[in-house]
């Protein structure tokens, strides 16, 4: 796991944020879901990429077992592919974690090992710790990113816990 300096994090997040894609326009806001006061809402901050994201059983109350649907279409080769996520609130980082989801000797799922141009869809269970989520506002930068350190999604997302 790296520690980010919360400076760095934050400069990060507001750069990603401010790009556009050809122009000075952000992507779009998407809500990824939101029920029983809790809302997710995320925006591309790849340049060059929107995506779409959407979260099955949205609650406070996370379960084991969580199923996502995610779509894009591949600008890179996906021989290996790692997921970052970094959580902030209030300025302060809180959380930040590093998981392998496709390893050459590993493929753990169906679109490890795609290839550029082809279309990554995945609809399926994660699998994270039950947790409550605790009131407040997070923020959390996710990037998808392959063997040779190119970005292949990148977000920013809101979390809204009431």
């Amino acid at each position: 796991m790296i520690r980010i300096p919360a400076t760095f994090f934050i400069w990060t997040l507001i750069a990603c944020s401010s790009g556009g894609h050809g122009g000075s326009e952000d992507w779009p806001v998407h809500r990824a879901c939101s029920s029983d006061g809790l809302e997710v809402l995320y925006r591309s901050c790849d340049p060059l990429q929107d995506f779409g994201l959407s979260i099955d059983q949205c609650s406070k109350q996370l379960k084991q077992n969580l199923n996502i649907r995610i779509g894009l279409i591949l600008r890179e080769d996906i021989r290996e592919l790692f997921l970052d996520i970094a959580l902030v609130t209030k300025g302060s980082p809180i959380l930040n974690f590093s998981y392998p989801v496709c390893e050459e000797d590993l493929p753990k799922f169906s679109f490890c090992g795609r290839r550029k141009g082809e279309q990554l869809y995945y609809a399926g269970p994660i699998n994270n710790l039950g947790v409550i989520i605790p009131t407040g506002e997070y923020q959390v930068l996710l990037e998808l990113y392959n063997e040779k350190r190119s970005t292949v999604a990148c977000a920013n997302a809101t979390v809204t816990c009431s």
